[in-house]
């Protein structure tokens, strides 16, 4: 057995004694290790580096090893470092007392150079502070001599099999982090193809609002720019006057002058109603610009205490293509509602896109949209019902879906609704929607008056 050769080459002063009449040999293949088929493993698998000054311990462990890895031999530290250079070793059995370098310093070098590699430590020295300080250094396994071709097996087997599992997780752990920098590069391009659509669909909203703002701006510029050339006309004609009053002063008979004041204080008062005109025409065009500015809040991208009331009002007079003509019946219930926390321009966008889809839903036939609110408790209620042509039951669950539309093809995004759901839900409200064909529609959104702090 492998116990009994090594004991021949050591000597057993400081080893367990023998029992009497028995006879070291040499070790055949069937009692060193295992078939190869029986442990699952091919042949050379692994490469093991056998390190010890006596040949014949050498041979022995090749011979118990021989079957599962392929073995190679070194007589000598210094050799051994040689080899490790050129192969790349699953593990390395080692003796400690050896001429010149010992083994602890060949096991440093592993560790240092080689952490894939495994070191056996195999001595004929039994003490438990040198088992502790090649543990301490790295050492895989400490085995005692005359050690069992089975333990000496079984521990190398373990070892090449930490191997195994050391490698393989860290090129899972590398596969993970590329697959981690590949989801952050998939998630950073969503989060800016989700901003972009937002982006889009935000400038759909004011591609709605065109034709109510250039209503509203027409009338008053049209009226502005009228006035100015009638102002410019009477302007000339108040100049002519006075020069020829100032022409025909202390020659003029009384009748005369008299009539020349009266023409001056007509065109003067004509001038005051021009000017009021204008004046007003301006204050509509400040209010349209207002009501943009209200709507956008560009200037507002952070939580602030605002008013729904005004929000939805800059909405609607901004929607005025809608509600300006005669067939849509405006209703307004507005409670006493306190003012809330919250993204003023995200709040705006959300009632322009369900007031825009309410007045939709009755322009044609004609009808009524109403908006009215409340609150209770710590939260606020907007509910804006329309008596339109209504959604059939199959759309009802899906109507929050990204680009999911009933509306004609080029008459709708599909993305103005998905997009109010998400303002609702960033603001840690509810959004629900009661639909029957031919009936109507009614969204009612619940807001929290005040905003939770992000964990």
């Amino acid at each position: 057995m492998l116990a009994s050769a090594v004991e021949k080459v050591h000597g057993h002063s400081d080893l367990e004694p023998r029992k009497s009449g028995s006879e070291p040999t040499r070790p055949s293949s069937s009692d060193c290790a295992t078939s190869a088929a029986e442990r699952g493993a091919q042949p050379g698998s692994e490469k093991i580096l056998i390190v010890d000054d006596v040949r014949l311990i050498r041979d022995l462990f090749t011979e118990c090893l021989k079957e599962k890895y392929e073995c190679h031999q070194a007589t000598s530290v210094m050799e051994a470092f040689e080899r490790l250079k050129e192969t790349d070793y699953a593990v390395v059995v080692t003796d400690v007392l050896m001429p010149g370098l010992s083994g602890i310093e060949l096991l440093r070098k592993v560790v240092e150079k080689y952490p894939d590699t495994a070191v056996i430590v195999v001595t004929g020295v039994d003490r438990p502070h040198r088992v502790a300080d090649a543990m301490r250094l790295g050492a895989f396994d400490y085995l005692i001599k005359p050690c069992e071709p089975d333990v000496l097996s079984l521990v190398v087997e373990r070892a090449v099999a930490r191997r195994e599992l050391t490698i393989n997780a860290r090129k899972y752990k590398q596969d993970l982090e590329i697959s981690n920098r590949h989801l952050l590069e998939a998630n950073n391009q969503l989060r800016r193809l989700q901003a972009q659509i937002v982006h889009n669909e935000k400038m759909a909203s004011l591609g709605q609002l065109t034709a109510g703002v250039a209503h509203e701006l027409n009338n008053p510029l049209g009226f502005i720019y009228s006035n100015l050339d009638i102002l410019k006309n009477d302007i000339a004609r108040l100049r002519a006057a006075l020069v020829e009053a100032k022409a025909d002063d202390g020659q003029a008979e009384r009748p005369r002058e008299i009539d020349g004041r009266e023409r001056i204080h007509q065109i003067l008062e004509g001038l005051t109603e021009l000017i009021d005109d204008c004046q007003e025409g301006a204050e509509r065009v400040k209010d349209v610009v207002q009501n943009l500015r209200l709507f956008s809040r560009l200037d507002e991208a952070a939580l602030k205490r605002i008013s729904i009331h005004d929000g939805i009002d800059s909405s609607i007079r901004l929607l005025s293509r809608y509600f300006s003509q005669g067939n849509i019946v405006l209703r307004r219930d507005y409670g006493p509602v306190p003012e809330i926390e919250a993204f003023a321009g995200q709040l705006n966008q959300l009632w322009m896109n369900l007031l825009a889809n309410a007045a939709q839903a009755v322009s044609k036939n004609g009808g009524e949209v109403t908006v009215s609110t409340c609150h209770k408790n710590d939260q606020v209620f907007v509910t804006i019902t329309d008596t339109g042509v209504g959604i059939s039951p199959e759309h009802l669950d899906r109507i929050f879906d990204p680009f999911f539309t009933t509306k004609p093809v080029g008459e709708g995004t599909g993305l103005g609704l998905s997009i109010s759901f998400g303002i609702v839900e960033r603001h840690g409200g509810r959004i629900r929607v009661e639909s029957k064909v031919s009936k109507g529609t009614t969204f009612t959104v619940t807001l929290p008056i005040e905003q939770k702090p992000q964990l």
